[in-house]
């Protein structure tokens, strides 16, 4: 049985770059453990959640769009605290789909840590090579120069072995703002967790399925609006942008496709009683 779905002109699948795990503390922030720890699943020994690392493929008639690339696997250094040795596996994973790399045409980022490009890359022949070799890299302009010149707080998130490939392909798309990737997808800017941080809508026949990158790390902080993860690098902008995509998601029963959400990530944000609740597909 096939795990894409139909939405309007569009068919969707959500693939997997397997699990990261995160210290719970930074992803909940400055929220008190007293209140977040009865919530969530057990702790490990490290006192760290697993996540998700949910990718998005996206097929019009003539084109095959992938948002987001986790990891990766190319065992690269990771911030002190982020277990990826469950990741890495996005690219098996689409060939159990029949998909291989050379099928993707565009390739979208909504920013650019680690967890969310480092399958932009790959080693090849020994060699630093882009694993989806004949697609067109779309990320934010402002977020490419960020990556490029981070600063003592960004380092660490920003790895080299993930631009450099890019910066010398000829296929970097970088936009500014808003922008139609192909009629009906769109980037669109949604600062907070980066200052250039994106989402990726896609829209047809009257539906809507939003990947909302990195603006939550776990399910309870979609119900949650200020609930607010240390790794925000502007967590008041981060609110605001996140207040405003999630009060629109409710209105408009948008899909939510969540990239650190259990897989696949997919569901509805609805008010009962008067309270945000979850919906997970």
């Amino acid at each position: 049985m096939s795990d894409w779905f139909r939405l309007g002109d569009y068919d969707l699948l959500v693939v997997s770059d397997g699990v990261l795990r995160l210290d719970a503390g930074a992803v909940f922030g400055v929220t008190p453990r007293v209140m977040w720890e009865p919530l969530v699943e057990p702790l490990d020994e490290e006192h760290s959640l697993p996540v998700g690392l949910n990718c998005l493929l996206v097929r019009s008639q003539d084109k095959l769009m992938l948002v987001e690339t986790g990891v990766g696997n190319k065992a690269t250094r990771v911030p002190r605290g982020s277990g990826v040795a469950q990741a890495g596996t996005l690219v098996e994973d689409m060939a159990r789909h029949g998909i291989r790399p050379e099928d993707v045409d565009i390739v979208i980022n909504t920013h650019l840590h680690f967890d969310h490009c480092g399958g932009n890359t790959t080693y090849r022949d020994g060699k630093l090579a882009l694993t989806f070799p004949r697609a067109r890299y779309f990320l934010q302009k402002g977020e490419w120069e960020e990556a490029k010149n981070p600063n003592e707080r960004t380092r660490a998130s920003y790895l080299p072995e993930n631009l450099e490939p890019l910066a010398d392909s000829g296929q970097l798309e970088l936009v500014d703002g808003e922008a139609e990737v192909i009629k009906g997808v769109r980037i669109l800017p949604a600062p907070g967790h980066t200052a250039h941080h994106a989402t990726v809508e896609v829209t047809s026949a009257g539906r809507t399925a939003v990947y909302i990158g990195d603006i939550v790390q776990h399910p309870l902080m979609l119900e949650r609006l200020a609930w607010i993860s240390s790794f925000d690098e502007l967590p008041l902008v981060s609110l605001e942008t996140k207040k405003r995509i999630l009060e629109r998601a409710i209105v408009e029963k948008d899909l939510l496709v969540c990239v650190h959400c259990p897989p696949p990530g997919l569901g509805h944000l609805r008010l009962v009683d008067g309270k945000r609740k979850w919906d997970a597909s």
